[in-house]
């Protein structure tokens, strides 16, 4: 079987996914800041006997699909765990594979972002990626500067544990320097000093492959975030996946630590 066929991703018709989105926008909220810990391309192209290179290419699809999706859902701002600071601990030929990956669909839908209104910012230490990946993300970055609609934010080379640690250093170093007094530092000013300064927190975090754990994500941001785990895996998950994930939030009370209307 020829490589395209074999990782080719199912396609459905257009109705259902109408039917949902239309569900989306006509209840009363949706969520402002959609996250996403994509998962499952190796366990998805190993179940096709194809190497995980294949699963990385056919998870690009599916990036591409889901932030259509959000687009049109209206979401204002969509997180992608895309390379974490743990990711380098895999096989060197799955790291080359993934940075190679990540130039080239970088460029290639650069175009089509920037046409669709969407602006691409990072979160993580994108310095440490290789030159023509980094210079291949910030001249995304830049010609999407001005753009007013979707914010796609990339999480590249990101820990939630590394970030953390930097924002305690910043800080340590500014009340050190003067600046700013012990009895000064609160939650407004430890998020000043964070990767997602001006982003909002993620209403709404979604795992696919089943898997329930954070893995080093966001861990500040998502306190009061609401969870959704699906068992789809990444390259499978649709439009129609998507939009059941926020017809889900939008069924939910959200409470932030206080008694629920239901329950006064």
């Amino acid at each position: 079987m020829p490589v395209d066929s074999a990782i080719a991703l199912p396609q459905r018709t257009i109705a259902p996914a109408v039917d949902r989105l239309s569900r989306v926008l006509t209840a009363p909220s949706r969520p402002a800041h959609v996250a996403i810990i994509m998962d499952g391309n190796g366990r998805w192209a190993a179940k096709r006997g194809l190497p995980r290179s294949a699963g990385h290419r056919a998870g690009v699809r599916a990036v591409k699909r889901i932030v259509k999706a959000a687009a049109e859902a209206e979401i204002g701002y969509l997180t992608l765990y895309a390379f974490s600071i743990e990711n380098w601990e895999r096989p060197k030929s799955e790291i080359s594979a993934l940075m190679r990956l990540l130039y080239e669909t970088t460029k290639r839908e650069l175009r089509e972002m920037a046409e669709n209104n969407v602006r691409i910012m990072t979160t993580g230490n994108t310095n440490a990626l290789p030159r023509s990946q980094r210079d291949a993300i910030l001249e995304a970055i830049e010609r999407t500067r001005d753009n007013t609609g979707m914010v796609l934010n990339l999480a590249l080379n990101y820990g939630g544990r590394a970030e953390i640690i930097a924002a305690v250093r910043a800080i340590a170093a500014e009340v050190a320097g003067g600046s700013l007094a012990v009895d000064d530092i609160n939650e407004r000013v430890f998020v000043r000093h964070l990767q997602t300064n001006g982003l909002p927190d993620p209403d709404l975090l979604i795992r696919t492959s089943g898997e329930q754990r954070l893995s080093n994500f966001l861990l500040w941001q998502t306190s009061y975030t609401e969870l959704y785990i699906t068992d789809t895996l990444w390259p499978d998950f649709s439009a129609d996946d998507f939009y059941d994930a926020l017809i889900e939030y939008q069924s939910r009370e959200r409470r932030f630590g206080r008694v629920g209307p239901s329950e006064k």
